[in-house]
């Protein structure tokens, strides 16, 4: 038998897993919706072709924590199935911002996103000190993206920090 290179060895998918139901949870940030006929066609898919993706999670105290496949996590769920196929992240990324940035950079790839659930969390990266140019880079965006999902999440909050051109500042005589 061939031994894999290790740069394969180090990548989520040489390393499918499958884990009772029960040590799978959902996120907390997840902007992304499936309509009601896509995720009939989902469970079709599961039910006919099998999973043929596993489901993104990391790590967590209490079993692992879906990234990207809700949706197929939620089936699998209303299936009644007691395992599902997971692979884990690269562990190198803990912190919570980290695990938002993925989440979005899965989706992203794939569809659309609800504008207000996206502006949502423009608002929870910068709360935590995100700069702009970081969310443009990490969740894909363009940076007049970040402007306007900061400007439909309320003004004043996205922009305490920033700094302001002395133009707007009534010269005295």
């Amino acid at each position: 038998m061939n031994a894999l290179p290790e740069w394969v060895r180090d990548h989520p998918i040489s390393c499918v897993q499958w884990v009772p139901i029960e040590e799978i949870f959902a996120n907390d940030y997840n902007p992304n919706s499936v309509a009601p006929n896509e995720m009939k066609l989902l469970e079709l898919s599961i039910l006919s072709d099998g999973y043929t993706q596993p489901i993104v999670v990391w790590k967590i105290e209490k079993g692992y924590e879906v990234i990207d496949g809700f949706h197929r996590f939620k089936i699998g769920k209303k299936l009644k199935y007691s395992h599902l196929p997971i692979v884990v992240v690269n562990p190198d990324r803990t912190k919570k911002k980290d695990r938002i940035a993925s989440t979005i950079r899965h989706n992203r790839a794939r569809g659309k996103h609800s504008v207000s659930l996206m502006s949502d969390i423009v608002k929870e990266l910068s709360r935590l000190k995100w700069k702009d140019e970081q969310i443009s880079k990490e969740l894909g965006m363009d940076m007049d993206e970040v402007l306007r999902l900061k400007q439909i999440s309320g003004l004043a909050e996205s922009f305490q920090d920033s700094e302001f051109s002395a133009a707007w500042e009534i010269e005295e005589k």
